[in-house]
Order: structure tokens, then sequence, then C-alpha cells
């Protein structure tokens, strides 16, 4: 497993800016947070698809991460051999970051967050995991979903809007809208793992 820092250290803001992260405005997509099909349907047509390697990928991750959260030490572990996968970069970038900011947040009595990334078949298998205090049954259920019961309609899910980034139920759309899928589950040994696929053949869009 690599430190945080072992990866960006000889990367640093050159890769950002290769990127466009911090030389273009964000692109806006306009979103509800309550129809995930039309988020889905919109994000799917504002798809910015290239080639991107793994290891760039999860470098910009980690400076972009390291900037908001500067003390929280990330333990990667990605394929030794060469991954390359069609995506939006910008926006998976983004699910990355949302989710390694979640559990910094949200996950009490964490001790260790880590990046992983396996290949099975033709697809690519991305996991945040801690060790913290897990995730709610319930909200377990419907935690991509946006809101949760009509008592609590004023209150998301997926917590504090504001600390949980561009949100769950967005982070869902764009997974789907890249023909991928997005779980959440609890560790047996405690804490919780958020994963998502991605296919390294382009099957979507066109």
């Amino acid at each position: 497993l690599l430190k945080e820092g072992a990866q960006i250290c000889t990367c640093g803001e050159d890769i950002l800016l290769s990127m466009g992260w911090e030389t273009k405005p964000p692109r806006q997509i306009s979103l509800m947070d309550d129809n995930p099909e039309e988020e889905t349907d919109k994000i799917l047509k504002a798809l910015s698809v290239e080639e991107k390697t793994l290891e760039e990928l999860i470098d910009i991750v980690l400076v972009k991460f390291r900037k908001r959260c500067p003390d929280q030490d990330v333990e990667v572990e990605i394929p030794d051999e060469f991954v390359s996968i069609p995506m939006d970069a910008m926006l998976i970038g983004q699910v990355l970051v949302n989710l390694l900011e979640n559990a910094v947040y949200h996950a009490k009595g964490m001790s260790q967050l880590q990046l992983l990334v396996r290949t099975e078949g033709t697809q690519a298998i991305f996991g945040v995991v801690d060790d913290g205090c897990g995730i709610e049954q319930e909200k377990l259920k419907r935690l991509f979903c946006g809101y949760h019961g009509e008592a609590e309609a004023e209150q998301p899910v997926d917590g504090n809007r504001h600390n949980m980034g561009i949100g769950l139920s967005v982070c869902s759309a764009i997974i789907k809208a890249h023909g991928g899928k997005i779980w959440a589950e609890n560790r047996k040994e405690g804490g919780a793992a958020f994963y998502f696929t991605l296919e390294m053949e382009q099957i979507y869009g066109e």
C-alpha cells in the first residue's frame, strides 16, 4: 500500500494543470437531486469522455483531496499493470474526492482510509474504504436516493450538503451515466466501503 504523499510528490500541480482542473471553470450541470433517471440523462448528455490512465486519475484525485484534507493520510492500492479507462475524468475525479471527503467528515472514529482499485474482466472496480462507525442500516438502503422519508424531507440521507460535496445521489448519476454501478456496504470488521465500477471499454454514449 502506498501512502498519499508517495504518489503525488513528483506530480503536484502540473498534473492538475495538464488536466484543466485548476485552469478552467468547472462545467455546470444543473441537477435536482430528486429524479435519478433525469440526473443520469443530463450527465450522459454532458459527458466529455477521453481515455485516461488509472495512475494519472489517482494522482489528480490525491492532489485535490490533499488540498481539502491535508491532515488525512490515504492508503492507495492499484494494479501494477497499465490501466486505461474511457471516462469523463473531471466527473469521476469528483466522485472519488467526494467519497474520500465523506469518510473524513462522517466516519467517526476512523483511523484508516483506503483508496483501492482492482480489475476484473473488462471492469475496473474502485473502492473507498474506512474503519469508522459504519452506516445505519436504514440509511444504507437509500443512501444514493438523495432523501429518505417524508418526515425528514429537509435532511438529505447523505448528510450536510456543504460537507457532502456533490452528493451521493449525484455520484450515483455520474457512475450510471458511465455505464457503471455504485453501492455501499458495512464491513464486518467495522467501517464502511463504497464501490463503483467503470468499463475499460467504451460501451455508453456515442
